[in-house]
């Protein structure tokens, strides 16, 4: 089911499927919602499966000046709201676990657990300087080329070549990414520290990293799994940044193990 919401300006898409307790799934940046097609399939038997697409991408509107990361948490929270279905499960990958870190400063009581995938605490919490201005440079360049010469496709994706059964939907988002979200993205992400949110988060929290990641290396998941008092931590084996294609079955059975066990609390 497609619905949407308005929130702070913007209309947010959001898809919704399955029943039983909300699971919202936070995409990462240059993508949008059909990211977690195999999680929407894979875990709708047992969750009420959500996925975003966050302002600026999808089927949702533009993103208005001066949109900032604590507007991206607010309409976030505008989604697990609308669902009525009281405190949700948030899943971010990547640069959508910054957002899902935003999300837990200003509503923490909004979720019922965590699930952070091979993400940071912003870039500047999580990366070396040197890295950070890389990255930078790295993201201008990108966004300097002429607009029918933009590719929005980040090097170090996945451990090897991306799985050929989800090429035609890479390139089908890639070409659907709008550079003014981009650029919003990459530079809130070279600011961004959330560290100062960790030890405070007091929900349970799973974090599922691919052991090959280059992007958010598992020094990351390390850090994260020493700062977040209620944390654990799964390694998926030979899988890069975008675990959750790379290795669906992996993580939806991470996933599910975790949820489940939630349950018995």
């Amino acid at each position: 089911m497609a619905a949407t919401v308005r929130a702070w300006g913007v209309d947010v898409a959001y898809a919704r499927v399955g029943e039983g307790p909300p699971l919202v799934l936070v995409h990462g940046a240059g993508l949008d919602g059909r990211m977690w097609g195999p999680q929407l399939e894979g875990l709708a038997g047992e969750f009420t499966v959500v996925a975003w697409d966050e302002p600026g991408a999808g089927r949702s509107s533009d993103l208005p000046h001066g949109f900032a990361l604590a507007d991206f948490a607010h309409c976030l929270a505008a989604v697990v709201e609308d669902l009525a279905l009281g405190p949700a499960h948030v899943a971010g990958l990547s640069w959508g676990g910054t957002v899902v870190l935003e999300l837990y400063r200003h509503h923490p009581e909004l979720v019922r657990s965590l699930i952070l995938v091979d993400t940071y605490a912003g870039w500047k919490g999580s990366l070396p300087p040197e890295e950070v201005a890389a990255r930078v440079e790295g993201a201008r360049r990108m966004l300097a080329v002429p607009r029918e010469e933009f590719d929005p496709t980040l090097p170090g994706l996945f451990a090897g070549e991306p799985p050929a059964r989800f090429v035609p939907l890479l390139d089908a988002m890639a070409r659907q990414v709008r550079p003014e979200t981009m650029g919003a993205q990459l530079f809130m992400m070279a600011e961004a520290d959330e560290r100062d949110v960790l030890p405070g988060i007091a929900v349970p929290t799973l974090l599922v990293w691919g052991e090959l990641d280059v992007r958010s290396p598992p020094s990351v998941a390390r850090a994260f799994l020493e700062a977040i008092p209620d944390a654990r931590l799964v390694v998926l084996p030979g899988v890069g940044h975008m675990s959750n294609l790379e290795a669906p079955e992996d993580f939806d059975r991470a996933v599910r193990a975790f949820l489940r066990g939630l349950r018995r609390l």
